[in-house]
């Protein structure tokens, strides 16, 4: 509104400016003070939806699209996880087909170039120290180190039946086991008469019921083998490591066992020497089970018993 110069009151726009010349003389100057600033935060415009909203209103808006955030980041871990485990599996697998064909590929190519040296320079009439005889050897050693238990047992029994580790017809053995690699493997009723297995390592090999009549097992190292019902006449046992392994009802008639390490081995029911035989021959024989069934301690003390009986006497 303005003022006219007689005093009387002239509309006009609100949005006009009055200079100061027009304003009547005593009018203030009206001045809009600036709005504080709102103690609550934002004022949102009302079409936004979020004025008036609480602290609690907005985690009660976030706390679904939080979840949702957090169940997909464990949904996509678990099947990231799932997903490695399969490929971790599936690399395992093809390593070990790998690892299987190698073995099998090595197996065969050993069986050809025995066959080679059977069949085109006749390694069985071979002279003893002859170069065939001395390849055949480095050969079989070299893939005995190589394979696993069940075609180690394939490799022996290959041997065993071609006659090249036994003797025969007052032949002796064509190919010397010294220092070869037979553990765990399955030799259960070979036949390794006068066989040469010095030194050897036998650890729970399967030699039950096998001929190893003279067989020559001097240092072999045996823990956990199974020798029960061996036959084993006059065979040089001489230092052989027994540890643990099972020679219950084996034939040790004339065997060699001097020095032997017999701790925690089965010898019950064994034949062909007694328990006073076996204690004089071998070295070791801590908690062992002699040939009468007896553990080496309780016969011991039995033992000192009489002696102390006889010498009161």
């Amino acid at each position: 509104m303005r003022w006219s110069n007689s005093g009387s009151v002239v509309s006009y726009d609100g949005g006009c400016n009055v200079s100061d010349e027009e304003r009547p003389v005593g009018q203030k100057k009206l001045v809009r003070k600036a709005a504080l600033p709102s103690k609550r935060g934002i004022r949102w415009p009302r079409w936004t939806g979020f004025r008036g909203m609480t602290v609690r209103d907005w985690l009660d808006l976030l706390v679904v699209p939080l979840a949702l955030v957090v169940i997909s980041f464990l949904f996509t871990t678990q099947q990231d996880q799932r997903q490695q485990k399969i490929e971790n599996q599936r690399a395992e697998a093809e390593r070990e087909l790998a690892v299987e064909r190698a073995q099998d590929e090595a197996l065969q190519a050993y069986l050809d170039q025995m066959s080679g040296l059977l069949l085109e320079r006749d390694l069985r009439t071979s002279e003893k120290g002859s170069e065939v005889r001395t390849l055949a050897r480095a050969r079989t050693l070299t893939v005995l180190g190589r394979l696993d238990p069940s075609r180690k047992t394939a490799l022996m029994q290959f041997l065993v039946e071609a006659d090249l580790v036994q003797r025969v017809d007052g032949r002796d053995p064509i190919i010397g086991l010294g220092g070869a690699d037979l553990s765990y493997a399955n030799l259960s009723r070979a036949g390794l008469s006068h066989a040469n297995v010095s030194p050897a390592s036998l650890r729970e090999a399967d030699l039950s019921r096998a001929d190893l009549s003279y067989a020559n097992l001097s240092n072999a190292l045996s823990n956990k083998a199974d020798l029960s019902r061996a036959y084993m006449e006059g065979a040089n046992l001489s230092g052989v490591i027994l540890h643990f392994a099972d020679l219950h009802g084996a034939d040790l008639s004339g065997a060699d066992l001097s020095g032997a390490y017999l701790s925690k081995a089965d010898l019950s029911d064994a034949h062909g020497i007694n328990n006073e035989e076996l204690a004089q021959q071998s070295k070791y024989l801590q908690g062992a089970t002699m040939p009468d069934g007896q553990k080496y301690e309780e016969w011991l003390k039995d033992r000192e018993d009489r002696q102390e009986d006889g010498g009161n006497e």
